[in-house]
């Protein structure tokens, strides 16, 4: 390679990258904003309840107009819209809280304009929020230390739907959701056993045999349901659920206390779980060696960590974790399990996983934002609102590929996932 060559290589790599992706993408947000929000506004006015009846601390009813709310914020994303062109121009990011600020204003904008004429309960929309997110993190935490570790989960559906089936059963049967809690990690193990062998020993392709464990997974459950389950529905398929755990003090603050401190053991498990991994994956050994065989398998094994084996029991550890999130749909939303009920939000959580760059408070934003979207769903069928019912059954899917196309784009994982270790 002649010097010419190597001094052009050399400008090019150095040289900023530009990339419109962000502009484009507020961009659309903008023209949605003024199409939806402005152009076809009703003259109703939508009234924001942000506090229960029964609270210690009221806030007033706050009363607004649609359209003033869509032009106010048609405005401010336009001009969001030029700041990120602007930084675009000058190969730099978009602030993190500017894209926030958009999602923020967006969301504002559309629940006016989808609520005109009714009364919309902030406070119980963001209750119903975190609660529909807990599977989901921890669907995406269970993702996380798996590709942490160097193995592709695609299997949290799996994961989710096992630990629903086995919290149902051994609940039903001991009447304690405490046991169905700890049947339901083990079920999540159980089949990050089975991901793991098939990935670390055999050397199978890891996206295949996630897809075949969803699949074997459903299948078995769907079965089990069928030939056990209903024939002896009052003895194993009638769960113990926990109770609201209303924790003094905290929940009476307004908004954040009864959205955080007025809800099930299982949310309050989850927020554990969170710190738990957080602090576990970035300030201990453990994270240490678990990020090294997922980063960098050859150096981790030079001094002296055994790569597959540490793979191995991680990879049923995320199993454990992804499995807890599933005793949500039977020990707290239902007392019972039903066919397939997870309903794809195993995928849904690793598209957080992808979303939140493989980072545990990122990854718990993403899916509150995605569990916001469930939550929004069924609050705006209930007022008969006027958004189609057919776009209230897409907007959780729709807000997941819009979020992970449109916001995250190419992104990579950790440098060794998907790909098996061959010693020596």
């Amino acid at each position: 390679m002649t010097i010419e060559a190597v001094t052009l290589s050399e400008s090019l790599e150095k040289a900023p990258i530009r990339s419109l992706k962000t502009p484009i993408a507020f961009a659309i947000f903008t023209a949605l904003s003024v199409m939806l929000f402005v152009g076809f506004a009703r003259d109703e006015r939508v009234v924001f309840q942000l506090s229960p009846e029964n609270a210690a601390i009221k806030i007033p009813l706050i009363t607004v107009t649609p359209v003033i709310v869509g032009s106010l914020v048609s405005i401010l994303l336009a001009g969001a819209t030029i700041y990120a062109a602007l930084l675009a121009r000058e190969a730099r990011k978009t602030p993190v809280w500017v894209t926030s600020l958009v999602a923020f204003l967006f969301t504002l904008s559309f629940l006016a304009w989808a609520g005109a004429g009714n009364t919309l309960n902030i406070t119980q929309l963001l209750v119903s929020s975190v609660a529909l997110s807990t599977p989901l993190i921890f669907g995406s935490l269970g993702g996380i230390l798996s590709e942490r570790a160097g193995v592709v989960n695609v299997a949290i559906e799996g994961q989710l739907l096992a630990g629903a089936f086995l919290a149902a059963v051994v609940s039903s049967v001991t009447g304690s959701p405490w046991a169905g809690l700890f049947a339901a990690g083990v079920g999540g193990m159980l089949v990050g056993f089975v991901l793991a062998t098939f990935s670390i020993k055999y050397w199978v392709e890891q996206v295949i045999v996630g897809v075949v464990i969803n699949v074997l997974v459903s299948g078995l459950t769907s079965f089990l349901y069928t030939a056990v389950l209903v024939k002896n529905t009052e003895t194993l398929n009638t769960a113990t659920r926990f109770g609201r755990w209303k924790i003094p003090v905290l929940a009476d603050i307004p908004v954040i206390g009864p959205v955080l401190f007025n809800q099930t053991v299982i949310v309050y498990v989850m927020y554990l779980a969170v710190f738990g991994v957080w602090f576990g994956l970035f300030h201990t050994r453990w994270g240490l060696r678990l990020r090294a065989v997922g980063e960098h398998p050859q150096a981790a094994d030079t001094v002296g960590i055994n790569v597959n084996r540490t793979r191995f029991w991680n990879v049923a550890l995320a199993g454990v974790v992804a499995g807890a999130g599933g005793a949500y749909f039977t020990l707290d939303s239902v007392s019972h399990f039903g066919k397939d009920m997870t309903a794809g939000l195993g995928f849904i959580a690793l598209a957080a996983v992808i979303f939140g760059r493989w980072n545990p408070i990122r990854a718990t934003l993403a899916s509150l934002l995605f569990g916001f979207a469930m939550s929004l769903q069924f609050v705006l069928g209930a007022i008969s609102s006027g958004v189609p019912s057919e776009f209230l059954l897409m907007l959780p899917y729709v807000v997941t590929v819009f979020a992970v196309a449109g916001f995250v784009g190419h992104v990579s994982g950790p440098a060794a996932s998907g790909k098996p270790y061959v010693k020596g």
